[in-house]
């Protein structure tokens, strides 16, 4: 008994035999039609939309990297978590910033181009935003 992985001497590994087609044809007319792809919209947002989100979160960015001094300097924990509340209200309005883009551009021309998925995409995302 050879090899299961070494072709057959009197075979081309490109070679199709007879019955290897009839099988393929027989498939492909059993096979249902592949479905369409859904519609997906893609929006490009603006650089004004873009930097204006980008500059909020550079701004948390550094209010977190002087929290983080605060900690190494043992300022009293009032005061840190004054601070984290002020940083946890920056990330949720760069959130309503982006959410209220996503709904006044993305999700009104994924209505009109009928995508349906963005809606659902949607109200998965405000439910993990939400939490």
């Amino acid at each position: 008994m050879g090899n299961l992985f070494q072709k057959p001497e009197n075979e081309s590994i490109h070679e199709v035999s007879p019955k290897m087609e009839k099988t393929a044809d027989l498939n492909k007319e059993n096979d249902p039609a592949p479905a369409p792809d859904p519609i997906h919209h893609v929006y490009i947002h603006s650089q004004a939309e873009k930097k204006a989100v980008i500059n909020r979160l550079s701004k948390a960015a550094g209010h977190i990297e002087a929290i983080k001094r605060m900690v190494e300097n043992d300022v009293d924990c009032s005061q840190i978590l004054i601070q984290l509340a002020a940083v946890r209200a920056a990330i949720n309005n760069t959130g309503n910033l982006v959410l209220k883009n996503h709904i006044s551009h993305c999700i009104v021309e994924a209505v009109e181009e009928g995508d349906e998925q963005a809606i659902e995409d949607l109200n998965k995302a405000i439910d993990r935003f939400m939490k």
